[in-house]
């Protein structure tokens, strides 16, 4: 039961990562640091977004953005980490 925790902690901290780069990424395209016109940038892009939308997408409908801030990432990550805990809680210890 115990590699059943850490591969659920595993994907947890990984798609974590992913939500955060996916943010990081739309941040430097809003401020045109990056383009999307470069093939390689649009391919992380379109990546992360197939990755993290289908879990942003139903948060967004229920919290829209706050004065133009989009904080569907934020309440993600902590339903993550509450869905982790309570895992471990019930099945590890």
């Amino acid at each position: 039961m115990f590699a059943v925790c850490n591969l659920v902690d595993t994907i947890v901290r990984i798609y974590i990562w992913l939500l955060v780069a996916s943010v990081v990424l739309s941040w430097l395209v809003a401020f045109g640091v990056v383009n999307t016109y470069h093939p390689v940038v649009r391919r992380i892009g379109e990546f992360l977004e197939r990755v993290t939308e289908p879990l942003l997408g139903p948060i967004r409908q229920v919290i829209p953005p706050i004065a133009g801030l989009d904080i569907s990432p934020i309440v993600l990550i902590l339903a993550l980490y509450f869905v982790r805990d309570l895992l471990f809680d019930l099945l590890c210890f």
